[in-house]
């Protein structure tokens, strides 16, 4: 059972989280936020014990346990104009990395665009989802799951999964680690409205796939190349003996 009271003393935040909504069971945060025509304040949360229909990119399944994991959603829709959603995506990565590294000192990486690994397993996942108007983006929910306490995962997956408990082998407080991320969420989110060049220099320094060879699958298609770089959209320079190209989306791993 998550204790929303032992969740609120630790959080320090002016407006991500403060309007807190939990529940049991659900079919999705991500889709009830993007539904909701009542949940309207900027930063408003929603968290789930259970997904009936969690999913990652392109629809894939998110597997969950109840009461095992961190499954969360976040609105953002002040000054909509802001939000650039692949470099949202950045920096909620990051700030769930910086997150797990500030309160369990584990090594953790950033594989673009939206993993979150411990020892090359995926220990947490990133889906943001929009809605526009016409040209004009409304607002945007950043959704998040972060592996916690599972001692195991069952099943295959394209990346092997890991949990902080497995890599600690200590029992974790879901409560005081959201309010971390959710406190550095919100700090990061100053950091990319104020200087964006810094949240795009502390990811680099988390990706250690950049400068590597590696492999991009989009629509069943393999490309071979090298990860150049990352651009100030946060999209992948992927740079092959012919050019080098902006990529906005696609699978990516090493050679």
């Amino acid at each position: 059972m998550f204790i929303i009271e032992d969740f609120d003393i630790k959080l320090d935040t002016d407006y991500v989280g403060r309007n807190f909504f939990y529940f049991d069971e659900i079919d999705s945060t991500n889709s009830f936020l993007i539904s909701s025509k009542d949940i309207t304040e900027n930063g408003s949360l929603v968290l789930a014990e259970y997904q009936l229909k969690g999913r990652g990119r392109r629809q894939r399944d998110w597997v969950s346990v109840k009461e095992q994991s961190l499954l969360f959603s976040i609105l953002l829709n002040k000054e909509p104009e802001i939000l650039e959603p692949n470099l949202l995506n950045l920096t909620a990565s990051l700030s769930v990395a910086q997150a797990i590294e500030n309160m369990h000192q584990l090594d953790v990486e950033l594989k673009w665009p939206n993993d979150v690994l411990v020892k090359k397993k995926k220990i947490a996942g990133i889906l943001l989802e929009s809605v526009s108007q016409g040209n004009t983006l409304e607002k945007v929910v950043v959704g998040v799951g972060i592996n916690v306490n599972q001692p195991n995962f069952k099943g295959k997956y394209q990346i092997p999964p890991t949990s902080i408990k497995i890599e600690t082998k200590r029992n974790v407080n879901r409560e005081k680690l959201l309010s971390e991320v959710l406190n550095i969420f919100e700090e990061n989110m100053g950091k990319l409205i104020s200087n964006k060049n810094i949240i795009l220099h502390d990811w680099r320094a988390r990706c250690k796939m950049i400068g590597e060879k590696i492999k991009i699958i989009d629509n069943e298609t393999e490309r071979f190349g090298i990860f150049d770089d990352i651009n100030e959209k946060g999209f992948l320079l992927f740079r092959t003996p012919d050019k080098t190209e902006t990529i906005h989306f696609g699978d990516v791993s090493l050679r």
